[in-house]
């Protein structure tokens, strides 16, 4: 039968994709949009032994298993054929498998040295700074490849459907600016600030004082360097620091764009208490982060790729978890929007980027952590699309004796 045959006939035998494997064996339309390759017997053990799927995850980020054509389009091709697999199916895998490889094909490989799994408390000071820091110090000018010239590692907001990524990163930066009424004079924290873009647009834009802080040394260099050169030192300020280490305080209004995420469930209610104590009486908060559909899934899956690739201790609450915990700690909540479908279109940006300039990436970064941007990115759009993640602003004002000082209609 071979193996190519067996994964295919696996994924239903109709799916618009052509499947090689090491074994000499081909299965599937030979003129398909897209490919999968097996080039070893270590890419097969992977497949078998990965939970969900890591076993896919595994073998493309040690490039013994190769997806031909679009990234985005093969996962699709793979995740709408694999959702149903029949116990007949699996067991036809397995047995092509067995009779190829042997026994020894059912052992479990190791992990790749691109999985990372932290040590110490979840959550303390130096575990945080340890996940941020596997994250983005990994290099500036790749970041600088695949985001742009903006800099901005979250969802853009796209004015219309043809704006352009810098357009649409322009466009969030200042939706938060308008739904915070950011006014000349004013104090900004941005908390989790990244290459410091809120940080700049709110000083540049809006005369606010803003000071930004991020766990990424890389980060915090690169955005110190940028804002000297925007000739904004005297009002604009980025600091490589836990926000938890921030002195300050009255300030007029607090972005987090992008850092609850890294919170942990168990820290929110501490979380929002000390943003909370960082504004003035009718100061706003404005949270922007990825969310759960639901609120009953759970917030972390330790042993899925992202947790262990991409954002070591990462959870995402669903929308009413992250409103009560802004409720029953300080905050009046005011508005909220899901902008689930434009961090999809953000993210086809950033996979295009990567595309582009993929040999460069690969000869900074090297190609297995490329690979592991390239699945990541593109499953991910998959998951905004398909509404398996979201992405919310939530507005919150910090009231005195009842007082908010919102106008009683949305000025933004």
């Amino acid at each position: 039968m071979g193996i190519a045959n067996a994964l295919y006939a696996a994924l239903g035998g109709n799916a618009a994709i052509h499947i090689e494997a090491f074994d000499g064996s081909s299965a599937g339309p030979s003129d398909a949009p897209t490919g999968l390759t097996l080039r070893s017997e270590l890419a097969l053990r992977h497949l078998i032994s990965g939970r969900g799927s890591m076993g896919l995850s595994r073998g493309f980020v040690i490039g013994e298993l190769e997806l031909h054509g679009d990234a985005y389009t093969a996962l699709k091709t793979i995740t709408e054929n694999s959702t149903n697999l029949s116990v007949q199916a699996r067991l036809g895998v397995l047995r092509e498998a067995v009779r190829v490889g042997g026994l020894g094909v059912l052992r479990p490989p190791p992990a790749p040295a691109e999985e990372v799994r932290l040590r110490g408390f979840r959550h303390s000071l130096r575990r945080d700074s340890a996940a941020i820091s596997h994250h983005y110090d990994v290099s500036n000018r790749f970041y600088e490849w695949v985001l742009g010239p903006s800099m901005a590692y979250t969802c853009a907001c796209f004015p219309r459907e043809e704006a352009t990524l810098e357009e649409a990163q322009y466009e969030k930066f200042d939706l938060v600016a308008r739904k915070l009424d950011l006014q000349p004079g004013m104090r900004l924290l941005d908390v989790g600030c990244g290459w410091g873009g809120m940080v700049m647009h709110a000083a540049k834009l809006y005369g606010v004082n803003a000071i930004g802080v991020t766990l990424s040394r890389q980060q915090a260099e690169w955005a110190q360097k940028a804002i000297a050169e925007a000739g904004l030192a005297g009002i604009a300020e980025v600091r490589h620091l836990d926000y938890r280490l921030v002195r300050e305080s009255d300030f007029d209004a607090v972005s987090s764009i992008g850092l609850t995420e890294h919170i942990g469930l168990k820290n929110l209610p501490a979380y929002f208490r000390f943003l909370n104590s960082k504004l003035r009486p009718g100061g706003r908060l404005l949270n922007h982060c990825i969310m759960r559909p639901t609120t009953d899934a759970p917030a972390n899956i330790r042993n899925g790729f992202i947790n262990r690739y991409v954002f070591p201790d990462g959870e995402l609450e669903g929308l009413g978890t992250i409103v009560s915990a802004m409720q029953d700690n300080g905050f009046e909540v005011r508005h909220e929007e899901n902008l689930r479908e434009h961090y999809a279109k953000t993210l086809q940006h950033w996979c295009d980027n990567l595309n582009g300039h993929w040999d460069e990436a690969v000869t900074e970064v090297g190609a297995n952590k490329a690979r592991v941007w390239q699945m990541y990115m593109a499953g991910s759009r998959l998951g905004f699309e398909r509404r398996e993640i979201e992405l919310h602003q939530i507005l919150g004002a910090k009231t005195l004796n009842g007082q908010s000082g919102m106008p009683l209609r949305p000025t933004w």
